[in-house]
């Protein structure tokens, strides 16, 4: 990046995604400014940050291997273990930031506090919390999808007396050290809160869940289970993923219900899938217990849909995100309450030209090697070096695209953003081509 340019593009957050996207349009020659509002990078992974919006807790492991998850300029030590700890993780980005040389090009402790249209209607006018404001000709917005807790709406009749918990601040363990723990949800945060519950043998651990999930291991016959998907499986028609799945998982270790943990009524693939390799185990020793949802607090007393009655000391809400976006106004969308931003490939908004979003996709596989394609498709829509089709081809395109996940996903807030990696990640690298 030539420093004496007039910054063009601003960059919100500095997270796994924000530092992929100041890599890369450093290496491209475009001026940019990027912005942070903690005093490091790392976003998610960096545990306890200054940001306030971290919700990585102290025993966290990444549950995609090191090699999937790995930028492609920069692989993870290889002396790394193959799910490695949040530590190891943010000890990564901060090599990732040295060698490419991008502290200096990252303002911190400077948050975004608004974004519009500027005056001549060309570019967006971003204001910070510092008193600074500036004219840019593109934003990209890289704030991540995992700081604004969601609770169940409408809530659960009734009232709870006992403590509550989203699982965004649950922590270290003495938090639950001796309780009576009813985790509410079945995603990947739920359950491994209710493994480490259960390996403290201090109290009940029961998990709510409206649906059950399909559980995966992190490990399958000897091999980490995202690195079975590849570009060839991919390809597959989807009820032979579904079989070839299916099989594998019976093979590794027989049937879920077995254990005792509820299996959906839909399909697999249906649905992002809960890893654990822990999981099942703990439940069939019967340190992990399961109820439907829930139908009524009462004091410490949480009655089920199978009119089933249990006390408990504490209730996590193990429910999932908002997508949000603070620093829009009034003059901008609002889709906390859907989580459905519709997005050509998940990155442009067609009526908003210049605005992007940053790894706001949920794959089967980790998020940082697609935000990686993403920043290079758009730092060639910058350059000018492919161009994006008609805003009409756009719209269909996006309409297609929903009409596909909601015949696959169960519908939720939760699969809004759902993508299969490797046809994604190919969606990407055919846009860059377009000209």
């Amino acid at each position: 990046m030539t420093t004496h340019l007039t910054p063009t593009v601003c960059i919100i957050g500095a997270g796994s995604s924000g530092v992929t996207a100041a890599k890369t349009l450093r290496q491209h020659g475009i001026a940019f400014d990027c912005f942070e509002k903690g005093s490091d990078i790392g976003g998610n992974w960096r545990y306890d940050n200054d940001n306030g919006l971290s919700s990585a807790y102290r025993s966290l492991h990444i549950n995609t291997n090191r090699d999937v998850m790995a930028y492609s300029d920069f692989p993870m030590p290889r002396d790394y273990p193959m799910f490695p700890h949040h530590r190891q993780i943010l000890h990564y980005f901060e090599s990732y930031a040295r060698h490419f040389g991008l502290y200096e090009h990252i303002t911190f402790r400077t948050a975004v506090t608004d974004v519009r249209r500027s005056a001549d209607g060309c570019g967006y006018r971003v204001t910070t919390d510092t008193g600074l404001e500036r004219d840019y000709k593109y934003v990209i917005v890289a704030n991540g999808h995992h700081w604004n807790p969601r609770y169940p709406d409408p809530p659960f009749p009734g009232t709870f007396t006992g403590e509550t918990l989203h699982s965004h601040d649950y922590k270290v363990p003495e938090q639950i050290r001796g309780k009576n723990l009813l985790i509410v949800g079945i995603g990947n945060s739920a359950v491994d809160i209710a493994c480490e519950a259960a390996r403290l043998y201090s109290g009940r651990v029961v998990i709510s869940t409206r649906s059950g999930a399909y559980i995966v291991p992190n490990w399958l016959m000897g091999m980490p289970f995202d690195s079975l998907a590849n570009p060839l499986t991919a390809k597959l028609p989807l009820p032979l993923q579904r079989g070839l799945l299916g099989m594998s998982l019976w093979l590794a270790r027989g049937r879920q219900s077995a254990y005792g943990v509820p299996v959906p009524k839909r399909p697999l693939l249906s649905e992002h899938p809960t890893i654990s390799q822990d999981l099942l185990n703990l439940a069939g020793r019967g340190l992990i217990g399961f109820k439907p949802n829930v139908r009524e607090f009462k004091g410490k007393n949480v009655t089920f849909e199978d009119h089933t009655t249990e006390a408990f000391d504490m209730v996590i809400y193990a429910t999932g995100y908002k997508v949000s976006f603070p620093f829009f106004g009034n003059g901008f969308f609002n889709v906390e309450n859907s989580n459905d931003l519709q997005l050509y490939r998940r990155v442009v908004h067609p009526d908003y030209p210049g605005l992007f979003f940053l790894g706001l996709v949920q794959p089967l596989g980790a998020i940082m090697p697609l935000a990686e394609a993403q920043a290079r498709w758009i730092a060639r829509l910058i350059t000018g070096e492919c161009r994006l089709p008609d805003r009409q081809a756009m719209l269909q395109s996006l309409e297609a695209e929903k009409q596909r996940n909601l015949r696959r996903y169960k519908h939720s807030p939760r699969h809004t953003l759902q993508v299969d990696f490797h046809p994604y990640k190919q969606s990407l690298e055919r846009e860059m081509k377009r000209r």
